[in-house]
């Protein structure tokens, strides 16, 4: 892993419309993300401000952060012309945080024609995991003009 973001055109690498560029849900959560290939996708999350009633880590957060990543690494691995979009989800939550920031590291399980699955490990500044997920998307082709 790198010591700090590396500028990545998260735009060019998912497709996204111009016009939601500027609504996207990792924003609001503070991703950052600091490494991006078809074989692993790094980012990151701050515990503050992604935090659940009783003052920890919220879950939602955990699995918004485990999509995104998965999400980047099947659309990294789709091909050209195509599109991944997500499935299905499932995050079992291990450990709580109350602080610091939440590191996910996504890498491919399955690459097929017409679905990918990714793990998803989120684990939080001492190293510790606290969260697997599991994120299989669907690849179809882009839609002309798309």
């Amino acid at each position: 892993m790198t010591d700090g973001a590396v500028p990545i055109d998260v735009d060019r690498l998912a497709g996204i419309d111009p016009a939601a560029a500027d609504q996207q849900l990792n924003d609001k959560i503070g991703m950052q993300l600091i490494e991006a290939t078809p074989e692993r996708v790094i980012g990151t999350m701050p515990v503050e401000g992604n935090l659940q009633p009783y003052g920890l880590l919220h879950g939602g957060a955990n699995a918004v952060l485990a999509e995104a990543l998965g999400s980047t690494v099947a659309a990294l691995n789709a091909g050209p012309g195509r599109a991944a979009m997500g499935l299905e989800l499932s995050c079992t939550h291990h450990r709580a945080v109350r602080s610091g920031k939440v590191t996910g590291v996504a890498t491919p399980l399955h690459i097929g024609r017409g679905t990918i699955t990714a793990e998803i490990v989120l684990t939080d500044d001492e190293g510790r995991r606290t969260c697997t997920a599991r994120l299989t998307c669907v690849v179809r082709d882009r839609p002309p003009g798309a």
